[in-house]
């Protein structure tokens, strides 16, 4: 095996002092660019952001060793990019309908201590990825949250319910996020698909609200969240 071809090939010192010279310039210019875009670009980011950011990489990272390439036409293509994010960011400002196509609106998954059915039958919420979402802001069962917001940029907003507020709710903890295999009196369940909560004479009943064939029940939790 020829290492040598592997590790080096046709690479002079000449070519080699080139790269460096182009990996500092896209390096100022990735810098410049971001810097330019503004403090929200470098945070948590929109698909519209991300999408920048991905063609950005793809624009600075060939110039920086392709020996036919040269640093002019990243530039240029640069420089129309960000252009064409600030039209953009303009656009967005002054017409809400052209925000929306570009970034999306924000999703109501918990209203009223439930799950929204619209969103879960339509699929653009997964229990899993939400319920650990709120595990992480230390929710411990759904009649903690009064709201909760799925953000453009995947972000989760949780509305609270003050602790004289505090009903029962799904539980999200995988401990008791189970079926129960048989129904105790005078206690409260939830539906496992859509968090209604119910007293039931059964543990295949159907649920009210959301009449959901799986017919799983929780018990339900009551207790006041851990600020």
């Amino acid at each position: 095996m020829d290492w040598a071809s592997i590790f080096i090939y046709d690479t002079t010192w000449a070519f080699a002092a080139e790269i460096l010279i182009r990996v500092i310039v896209m390096f100022t210019l990735i810098i410049l660019f971001l810097r330019f875009t503004g403090k929200r670009g470098v945070r948590q980011l929109s698909i519209f952001e991300l999408t920048i950011i991905l063609s950005l990489g793809s624009i600075a990272g060939d110039p920086m060793f392709t020996e036919d390439l040269p640093i002019i036409q990243a530039v240029l293509i640069m420089s129309t990019v960000i252009v064409l994010y600030r039209l953009c960011t303009w656009a967005m400002m002054k017409f809400q309908a052209f925000e929306d196509l570009l970034e999306g609106r924000a999703i109501y998954i918990v209203e009223d201590s439930m799950l929204v059915l619209d969103k879960i039958k339509k699929g653009e919420m997964s229990h899993d990825e939400f319920f650990a979402e709120m595990r992480q802001q230390g929710v411990e069962h759904l009649g903690q949250v009064r709201t909760g917001l799925l953000e453009t940029d995947g972000e989760f907003s949780l509305l609270l319910c003050s602790p004289e507020d505090t009903c029962y709710g799904l539980p999200l903890f995988p401990k008791q996020y189970q079926p129960v295999e048989q129904i105790e009196l005078d206690v409260h369940y939830a539906c496992m698909y859509c968090g209604y909560v119910d007293f039931i004479s059964n543990p295949n009943q159907l649920c009210q609200r959301c009449e959901n064939d799986c017919k799983n029940w929780a018990k339900a939790l009551n207790n006041e969240i851990v600020r």
